[in-house]
């Protein structure tokens, strides 16, 4: 069974993490959820105020660990999935998170990038040339890290699939599983 690393913090974004953690389960994948410590994640729930000119943010849901990111053995996993919220301006700076997501644009495995999740791969310079999908206040920081962002759902670039956030989930996730699918089935494509 294939399986994917969901690679997180404190301060994801509970449908950002979650939709993707269990729609490719639907797909027969295995998902672990790696973050700095076995300490359970706590997401939260980032929601659109008309009486605030961002968006507001309350606790949500916690979800447990499987591995610390200084243990993960990256030869097990065929994808990654790195969600939004909060969480990827501070993880980009563990040196384990550079060397997992160097590893899969690597070995050009497929990596699904959800609202700020680009935030990790930009700060690496992984992104130079890509095209990628994000939460629209941050287009300016994947464009200085060398992408050219695309407002939509759905943006598909080779092994890389992204969104500007949970909104897009539908979309999202049909792609997701389509690009996740034929790299492990290359008879599907």
């Amino acid at each position: 069974m294939p399986r994917a690393l969901l690679l997180t913090g404190d301060a994801a974004e509970e449908l950002d993490t979650m939709y993707p953690y269990y729609r490719v389960q639907e797909g027969g994948w295995d998902v672990d959820v790696s973050s700095r410590t076995m300490r359970d994640v706590q997401l939260v729930i980032h929601e659109f105020d008309p009486d605030s000119d961002a968006y507001v943010e309350k606790n949500g849901r916690k979800l447990p660990v499987d591995v610390p990111w200084a243990e993960v053995d990256v030869e097990r996993y065929d994808a990654l999935i790195i969600p939004g919220g909060r969480a990827p301006e501070w993880i980009r700076v563990d040196a384990d998170v550079r060397r997992i997501t160097e590893h899969f644009f690597a070995r050009n495995l497929p990596i699904a990038l959800v609202c700020h999740g680009a935030q990790v791969p930009a700060v690496y310079g992984l992104l130079k040339g890509r095209r990628t999908a994000c939460f629209p206040p941050i287009t300016g920081d994947m464009e200085n890290a060398g992408a050219t962002v695309v407002d939509a759902p759905d943006v598909v670039d080779g092994n890389l699939v992204s969104c500007r956030g949970w909104p897009d989930m539908p979309q999202f996730g049909r792609a997701m599983m389509e690009v996740f699918t034929k790299s492990v089935d290359p008879a599907s494509a």
